[in-house]
């Protein structure tokens, strides 16, 4: 495993996290909780010291999976959760309140079985919250030594750098792959302006990128991909020429689809970490190799021109889930 520094917050982590969501729901039927337990502890002992959850994957029942797998391993490991909704559920809508910040934290910390919680993310803007209050709460938490670091997810430029003035966000947490590029438009400029890690979620494009989706994939009725405009049949089909593009590069250096996938993204900036989800071990594995896949200009260019011929079909969000994004 390598390891890299999340902007200039001095917060040091694996090169590749691993979002835990999937371990709980969201994607079809959740392993056993035993699984799950094995799943953390084999990347923990890949290398990996990068943990990534919510107080709403589940809800709650994720962290208290990631509370039981790493607490042999508390010191060697980071973890990330989240703050943001009300009761810890999505479908009620944002409560960045200071007195729902606080809750969070204290339940949090009870159930990751831990004293510290190392990077606190603001899951969605709260519209209602000035920003500069809530990063004066994180500021409180950090004083206490309830919370090491914070960040931000799915923030607007705006956003960020009034959180920034007020406490210094460590990392900010948006959705980035090779399907999904809005970022560099507006946002790594200014996380490099400000010395912000990023943290790239879906990295994989929730599994469409590793090729094993097409568009005669059926998903389970609990799968969260059935409600994504870019996972209808039309759509995936139509993005299926990039799909063919990153398999056409992995055969060239003998790797995986989705080792190609994480490479690009490690090469783009040496503070972004990003953080693929899995459920299987064998994918676990396969994830981690691709920090040995080194990809040269050359290959990234190539990367470049081939991608900007191939227009994505199908929005990553329905509308009451992108209107609380980029705010």
């Amino acid at each position: 495993m390598k390891y890299r520094k999340l902007g200039d917050s001095g917060l040091e982590v694996s090169a590749l996290g691993l979002g835990c969501m999937g371990l709980s729901f969201a994607y079809g039927e959740a392993p056993d909780k035993q699984d799950g337990v094995k799943l953390l502890q084999a990347a923990v002992e890949a290398g990996v010291t990068f943990f990534d959850t919510a107080e709403s994957y589940g809800p709650f029942t994720n962290e208290e999976l990631l509370g039981e797998a790493l607490a042999p391993f508390r010191d060697k490991v980071v973890i990330a959760t989240k703050f943001g909704f009300k009761n810890g559920r999505i479908d009620q809508g944002v409560d960045s309140s200071a007195q729902n910040i606080r809750a969070v934290a204290e339940a949090s910390l009870k159930r990751l079985k831990t004293d510290y919680i190392d990077l606190f993310y603001q899951h969605r803007v709260d519209p209602n919250v000035p920003i500069e209050e809530v990063a004066g709460t994180i500021q409180e938490l950090i004083k206490e030594g309830k919370v090491r670091h914070w960040g931000m997810s799915e923030a607007g430029i705006e956003s960020i750098r009034r959180a920034h003035a007020v406490q210094p966000v460590a990392a900010l947490q948006s959705e980035y792959s090779l399907w999904w590029r809005e970022p560099e438009q507006n946002v790594l400029p200014v996380l490099e302006e400000l010395g912000i890690g990023f943290v790239p979620f879906s990295p994989l494009g929730r599994g469409f990128l590793t090729g094993a989706i097409d568009e005669t994939t059926k998903f389970n009725d609990n799968d969260f991909r059935n409600r994504l405009p870019r996972f209808s049949e039309e759509n995936r089909k139509a993005n299926q020429a990039l799909v063919d593009l990153i398999k056409e590069l992995a055969e060239q250096h003998k790797v995986t689809s989705a080792q190609i996938s994480l490479a690009w993204l490690l090469a783009q900036k040496p503070w972004i970490v990003p953080i693929p989800g899995t459920t299987k071990l064998s994918r676990l594995k396969e994830n981690i190799g691709a920090v040995d896949v080194v990809l040269t200009a050359g290959d990234l260019k190539n990367i470049e021109d081939a991608a900007n011929k191939i227009q994505i079909a199908g929005a990553r969000y329905p509308a009451d889930l992108q209107k609380q994004a980029g705010k």
